[in-house]
């Protein structure tokens, strides 16, 4: 049985998504940052959740049209399509072995796609943090002033990872890094005072984060600025208590910066990105 959770299951949802908590970092927190409302989104925020739940297995899905999934054994997808139906889906974000059956499921496999691969998944307890030296460097938050730097990284690494183009990629890069900037997300990593690299946390929980966005330009990749901005930005979140960060690699040359400071394989991640919106019928 499909059933949509409300705000009287918030507390047995937490409880489950915190215990697959590498495989759960933006489902839990959209939840905690959002809440969770039966019938409709608990807030305006693109991020905020609808979730269903199947036996132990937990679908949610962003005001966005991202589908978050964690599927616990083998449950039964087939009245998936009629419990959505009607929601405006963009695309599935999660661990493949959750992500491919519920994209199956719900009929998207057949669609056009900006962005359909599984991605290698890594985690590091920090306290095993490796710190690659680089004399001249130093992190620090972004400021208003580099908007027009850090927009133009942005939409370029939209271009590269997203396979989006254009004046939506323009948009969607302004977006993310107003919310960088609102949520004190993101670093810029400085050589000999000039911006070389940025990092930083697509998801953060006070004993775990998830490390994102993270870009170097092009005519300066190689140097290991990325491996150091990313193993500062840890070092500064480990100095607050938290113990764990979570990742998954874009590119071979992504994996072998993170396995340099200690990240370790996990299970594959699913980034599967529809070229136009849809909404989910009940007949896939």
């Amino acid at each position: 049985m499909i059933r949509e959770q409300g705000a009287g299951d918030r507390a047995a949802v937490e409880a489950r998504l915190a215990a697959h908590l590498d495989q759960t970092m933006f489902p839990l927190t959209s939840l905690r940052t959002h809440g969770l409302v039966r019938g409709r989104f608990a807030s305006p925020h693109d991020h905020a959740i609808r979730l269903w739940r199947i036996g132990d297995s937990l679908i949610a899905v962003t005001r966005a049209g991202m589908i978050l999934p964690l599927l616990v054994g083998a449950p039964d997808l087939a009245g998936l399509p009629a419990a959505l139906m009607g929601l405006k889906v963009t695309g599935a974000v999660g661990p493949a072995a959750s992500a491919r059956p519920v994209i199956a499921a719900l009929g998207l496999t057949r669609l056009a796609t900006a962005t359909d691969r599984d991605e290698p998944g890594f985690a590091l307890d920090l306290a095993r943090l490796a710190q690659p030296d680089l004399p001249g460097t130093i992190l620090r938050p972004i400021v208003p002033g580099d908007l027009p730097l850090v927009t133009g990284w942005r939409e370029t690494y939209i271009g590269e990872v997203l396979g989006s183009t254009g004046p939506d990629a323009r948009a969607k890069a302004e977006a993310d890094i107003a919310d960088y900037l609102t949520r004190d997300s993101h670093r810029l990593l400085l050589h000999n005072g000039k911006p070389v690299a940025m990092t930083g946390f697509n998801a953060s929980q006070p004993e775990i984060v998830q490390i994102g966005g993270v870009y170097t330009p092009a005519h300066l990749r190689g140097r290991g600025y990325a491996r150091r901005a990313v193993a500062l930005h840890l070092s500064e979140a480990r100095a607050k208590g938290v113990s764990r960060a979570v990742l998954f690699a874009a590119s071979d040359a992504a994996a072998q910066a993170y396995r340099a400071l200690g990240f370790q394989p996990t299970a594959p991640f699913t980034l599967f990105l529809l070229s136009s919106p849809t909404h989910i019928c009940a007949c896939p």
